[in-house]
């Protein structure tokens, strides 16, 4: 793949930033390879996203965001420079359920997921196997729920060693602390197994069938401290009937939640993913 920088970056808007941003990459003789506009008229806030052939510039990811400091001071961005030859390195928690692991992995293994991974987390032995299989390290963390405390201590040593830039919680039913949210803001993501504002917490797809809906679903979003309650970034559905018990909703829902997972992840990896307040707006 064509190796780009990607400049992403969001501001109150203003007439002029298009202009400003892309009259800043035509001098230096940026060939801009994608770009992506939105503004949020009841905000009044402006998105961007460019990709930019990183050849055709005379300088690396580090001097361009160097240079663009003073037009992004002037507009009052929040904004990033990441260089897409640069693989981030993607931990992955679990418990026993397997599907989003695999599925994870099978993408990693076969380049459509652009990131390391350099290993899997787990508070039950269950797969140790698969991850292993893969060449990826396996940790075991065992919790006790009388105290979790030394769990997640753990967990964070774990994370920090092995230099974790995004945390994918791919099925690990756990809760993670406040203080373990706010080190590492929207870069952990979960999947949960709901279409979320509702039947959040645990056990969603009985709570769905108690209600008799019609539609099940997933939602991949940020983890904050605030329960199943983070910045969506994908969602799906599957239709389903009073025929449909909770066994069948579980097994239709599993294809949907490891789909919505790995969109989410990749468009995370991608930088298409803009949070403000508690909204996305993805450049999918």
């Amino acid at each position: 793949m064509e190796r780009v920088y990607r400049l992403v970056m969001s501001c109150p808007d203003r007439v002029g930033i298009v202009a400003r941003v892309s009259r800043f990459l035509a001098d230096n003789n940026g060939s801009i390879m994608e770009a992506n506009h939105h503004a949020d008229l009841e905000q009044g806030w402006f998105f961007m996203r460019n990709e930019i052939k990183a050849s055709s510039l005379p300088f690396s990811a580090d001097e361009l965001a160097r240079q663009f400091t003073p037009i992004a001071d002037e507009l009052g961005m929040t904004w990033r420079v990441t260089d897409s030859g640069q693989h981030p390195r993607v931990v992955l928690m679990v418990s026993r359920d397997s599907h989003c692991l695999a599925d994870i992995l099978n993408r990693w293994n076969s380049g459509d997921l652009q990131c390391d991974i350099p290993c899997v987390i787990s508070n039950h032995e269950d797969l140790r196997s698969l991850a292993e299989w893969h060449g990826i390290p396996f940790f075991h963390v065992p919790v006790d729920p009388q105290d979790k405390a030394p769990h997640f201590a753990q967990i964070q040593r774990l994370i920090e060693s092995h230099r974790a830039d995004t945390v994918v919680l791919a099925r690990y039913m756990q809760i993670l602390p406040p203080e373990l949210c706010a080190r590492m803001p929207y870069r952990v993501i979960n999947i949960h197994h709901s279409f979320l504002p509702s039947f959040i917490g645990a056990r969603p797809y009985h709570q769905a069938y108690e209600r008799g809906v019609k539609l099940i679903g997933a939602t991949c979003h940020y983890v904050t401290a605030d329960l199943d309650a983070g910045p969506i970034i994908d969602q799906d559905v599957i239709r389903i009937s009073h025929r449909d018990q909770i066994e069948d909703m579980v097994r239709l829902g599993k294809d949907c939640e490891r789909t919505v997972l790995a969109r989410g992840l990749r468009w995370h990896l991608e930088d298409r993913v803009l949070v403000h307040g508690n909204k996305t707006v993805v450049f999918n």
